[in-house]
């Protein structure tokens, strides 16, 4: 039987072989750097292919189908200005990593995975 998304999904995380994707938060968040998993898993060849799509809107949605959620990350700012201008900096690198959140769906607590069910 093929692999539904939420397997997917875990494999990959869990995999040595994908840098655009891990896990965040202690094994809670699925950290995605979008451009870079566009080029890494979006552009392989067919037979390569993890996701049945080259689109990053259509794996949001399958994200969004199996009751993930977008979440900010809450980043402390510093009050001197040459820090403050130093974390701006960083955070525009990270504008382009998303942070989904499903409670179900936790690395501490695989035997969940069966129970990612889609809406």
């Amino acid at each position: 039987l093929p692999l539904c998304f939420p397997q997917k999904l875990w494999k990959m995380l869990e995999s040595d072989q994908f840098r655009s994707i891990w896990w965040s938060e202690g094994g809670k968040c699925v950290a995605i750097n979008i451009d870079l998993f566009k080029v890494e898993v979006l552009g392989r060849g067919v037979h390569q292919r993890v996701f049945n799509t080259r689109h990053i809107r259509s794996v949001i949605r399958q994200l969004n189908l199996y009751g993930f959620t977008k979440v900010q990350r809450d980043i402390q700012r510093s009050a001197s200005l040459p820090e403050f201008l130093s974390e701006e900096a960083a955070a525009a690198a990270h504008s382009q990593i998303f942070y989904y959140y499903n409670p179900i769906f936790n690395r501490a607590h695989p035997w969940l995975l069966g129970t990612c069910k889609r809406r």
